[in-house]
C-alpha cells in the first residue's frame, strides 16, 4: 500500500512539473499594426483643451427650467387666494396674477327667428303641449329678432339636451355659450423638481369654485416666475382638465 501511495505522489510530481515547465503555453505574437494604435482614453483622462464640446441642444436641455403653468381662470380674487393657499401648501411656490378678459356664464338655450307675435305665440304654446313651461320671451335686440329663452346650463351636455328635446317637438333650438367681460384671476406655478404634473380635483376637494383649467402660462408670466422649491415626498399627480359646473350669479335665468 505504501509502495503505491509513492508511486502515485511521483506520479503527480511529474506531471505537475510538465505542464507547468515543459507544456506552457506560448505567448500569442504582438500585432505591429495593433500596437501602433493610440491607447483608448475616458472623457475624464483627456487634458481640458481636447475634452468634446457638449452640443448647444444639449446644454438646453440640461439647463431647461420646468414648463410654467397657469391654474384658472377664478372669476373672483378670493377663489384665486384660495388656490394659491392650498397650491403652496402642496409644496409649491404659486404666484397670483390679474389680467382682463371674457369668462364664460354658461350655456345658453333659445329658439330664435320669429318674425312676429304669432309665430311666438304658436311656439309658446307648443313648448307648453310638450311639457317645456318655463320658456321666457326675450324682446328683438338691435342684433337680433324675438327668442325665447330656454334655461341657462352650466354643463354643455345639458344644454345640449336641452336643445335635443326642443328640436324634437318641431322648433329650432340654439346653443350658444354666454360670456361677461371683467377680471380674470390665474394662478401661475413650476412644478418642483421630480414633478411635471398637478391635479385640480384636490382644490376642488377643498371648496374652490371655479370653471378652472390648466395651460402654459404666458409669456409674460413665465419671465417673473421664480425657480420652484424642492418639495420631497409629494405625491404624484395626474393632469386633470376636469372642472365642476360654475355656481349660477344673480341675474341669471333659473336652471331647469
Amino acid at each position: 500500500m505504501r509502495n503505491a501511495f509513492f508511486a502515485l505522489l511521483l506520479v503527480n510530481l511529474a506531471y505537475f512539473a510538465w505542464a507547468h515547465w515543459v507544456d506552457a503555453a506560448r505567448p500569442a505574437p504582438v500585432n505591429d499594426a495593433l500596437a501602433r494604435l493610440p491607447r483608448l482614453k475616458l472623457a475624464d483622462e483627456l487634458p481640458p483643451t481636447q475634452r468634446p464640446e457638449t452640443s448647444a441642444a444639449e446644454k438646453t436641455a440640461l439647463n431647461q427650467p420646468a414648463a410654467c403653468m397657469s391654474v384658472g381662470p377664478f372669476g373672483d380674487l378670493a377663489n384665486s387666494a384660495q388656490a394659491a393657499a392650498l397650491l403652496r401648501a402642496k409644496g409649491f411656490a404659486p404666484r397670483q396674477r390679474a389680467e382682463q378678459g371674457q369668462m364664460s356664464a354658461g350655456y345658453w338655450v333659445f329658439v330664435g327667428g320669429m318674425k312676429n307675435a304669432d309665430e311666438t305665440g304658436r311656439a309658446l304654446t307648443m313648448l307648453e303641449r310638450n311639457g317645456i313651461k318655463d320658456a321666457i320671451f326675450m324682446p328683438a335686440t338691435s342684433e337680433a329678432g324675438p327668442r325665447l329663452s330656454l334655461g341657462l346650463y352650466s354643463e354643455r351636455e345639458r344644454a345640449d339636451r336641452r336643445a335635443k328635446a326642443v328640436q324634437g317637438i318641431g322648433l329650432k333650438a340654439e346653443v350658444a355659450e354666454r360670456k361677461l367681460a371683467g377680471a380674470m384671476y390665474w394662478v401661475d406655478l413650476v412644478p418642483p423638481p421630480g414633478m411635471s404634473t398637478i391635479t385640480l380635483q384636490d382644490l376642488f376637494a377643498e371648496g374652490v369654485r371655479s370653471r378652472i383649467s390648466v395651460q402654459p402660462c404666458p409669456v409674460t408670466a413665465q419671465a417673473a416666475q421664480p425657480s420652484p422649491p424642492a418639495a420631497p415626498g409629494l405625491p404624484p399627480h395626474g393632469l386633470s382638465r376636469a372642472s365642476p359646473p360654475p355656481t349660477q350669479g344673480p341675474g341669471a335665468p333659473k336652471l331647469p
